[in-house]
């Protein structure tokens, strides 16, 4: 029986299309990715191979390394700076040329500090400053002119500044005990530091704004009624060097400076006897103008203490009784309110009589007890008299003195006595009768 190949739906044969088509073989290629046919006319693989997913990693700085780093340039660095700030203060081994520095008075470690940098004498002013703190050298800086080299070592540097090496020109002054304000103010105008008496005082009574509070002293002067100086007694009399462009405040401060030392000893015994410094430095003006001997100055102070503390009826209304201060107008007496340097520049000779108002405030033989002021600088030694009498003399009851009149056999000498007629004696054998 022969098979039907007509057209018949289950033996039809299958369109030319719908067969199968047969792949020729393809040599095989090296495996690549497939080409964008927009890009450069390539075809892309029909059946690309999965690849698997490459994860790329980004490498990480090594942190710690970098910390190690920084920390070894900071050791180095610090290394280097210890070595600079070492050799700055050892010195350098070899110094350079000499400068001239001015340390100016009241400068402060870090003044001088910057004045040693500007000079180029050390490069640190921060650790100069430090050092000399801390080394306990501070307070021994001196000032005025020194001579350095830079490349010195700290020590060295110190030292010099520690000598009292002046290089600038100096004036020699010398304060006799017994001169008033005036005078005083006279004698730095003489000597060319001061251009006037009014300049002098008013700096030293603090008038133009010059401030002592740092002494005790100072701040404890009362402010009696018809004082005629508050500097008056306290300007202490001495010999002193001072540079010839000192400033007034200077010269007043280095004067009350020498007193508060002279006298800081005396505090304790003062409080033990139930005085002040003030009525202490009054009461020694007088004995230095009536004795002014240390030899004579406790009796003559036993006389004062007399009249001014005994219970001698004679005496109740405890004057002090000295012609160094009173209304007496004798030429002869060296009378504060009369012929002193003080009335001639207050000018009280020339108006011909004393004023009421400072009589009333100064002459012993009017007032109980001790004036307004001191009526001039008295030494330590009168000082001292003043606070420590001759208690012999006290006890045995003395009051008067007097002194052999120039051109008499007893010129100079002191003779004491207890009674107003004793002393008229002492007179007439002095030659004042």
């Amino acid at each position: 029986m022969k098979i039907n190949r007509g057209t018949g739906p289950s033996s039809s044969p299958k369109p030319e299309s719908q067969r199968p088509t047969r792949r020729e073989p393809v040599p095989e290629q090296p495996q690549h990715r497939a080409y964008d046919v927009t890009q450069d006319g390539g075809f892309d693989d029909p059946e690309p191979e999965e690849e698997e997913e490459v994860v790329v990693k980004k490498r990480r700085f090594p942190v710690g390394l970098l910390v190690v780093v920084i920390i070894l340039a900071l050791v180095a660095f610090a290394g280097w700076n210890m070595l600079q700030f070492y050799g700055e203060v050892d010195g350098h081994g070899t110094v350079g040329q000499e400068v001239t520095v001015t340390v100016e008075q009241g400068s402060s470690v870090g003044d001088i500090a910057q004045v040693l940098k500007q000079n180029n004498v050390i490069k640190y002013d921060w650790l100069f400053k430090l050092y000399t703190k801390y080394s306990g050298r501070a307070g021994g800086l001196q000032y005025g002119d020194f001579q350095v080299h830079a490349g010195m070592s700290y020590n060295d540097i110190i030292t010099t500044l520690s000598e009292q090496k002046v290089f600038r020109e100096t004036v020699r002054v010398t304060i006799p005990e017994g001169t008033t304000a005036v005078g005083v103010a006279q004698i730095f105008v003489d000597q060319g530091l001061v251009d006037s008496v009014e300049t002098f005082l008013n700096c030293a009574e603090g008038k133009d704004g010059s401030d002592f509070s740092q002494y005790e002293f100072w701040n404890q002067i009362p402010d009696n009624e018809g004082r005629l100086l508050k500097c008056e007694g306290y300007l202490f009399p001495d010999t002193y060097e001072f540079f010839s462009d000192a400033s007034v405040y200077d010269i007043v401060d280095k004067l009350y400076s020498t007193f508060d030392s002279k006298t800081s000893g005396l505090m304790s015994t003062i409080e033990e006897k139930g005085t002040t410094l003030d009525q202490v430095v009054i009461l020694a003006s007088f004995i230095q103008e009536e004795a002014g001997l240390p030899s004579e100055d406790y009796k003559v102070s036993a006389c004062f203490h007399n009249r001014l503390e005994s219970d001698d009826p004679l005496w109740a209304e405890h004057k002090l009784e000295s012609n160094a201060s009173s209304y007496i107008t004798n030429d002869g007496d060296n009378n504060y309110l009369w012929n002193s340097p003080m009335a001639e520049y207050m000018g009280w000779p020339e108006a011909g009589a004393i004023p009421e108002e400072v009589l009333a405030a100064y002459d012993t033989y009017r007032i109980s007890g001790l004036p307004a002021g001191a009526i001039s600088n008295p030494g330590i030694d009168a000082i001292d008299a003043a606070l420590n009498p001759d208690e012999e003399f006290m006890a045995e009851g003395y009051y008067f003195f007097v002194t052999g009149h120039p051109g008499n056999e007893y010129e100079g000498q002191y003779f004491y006595a207890k009674t107003a007629d004793e002393h008229y004696q002492n007179c007439v054998k002095a030659g004042w009768a």
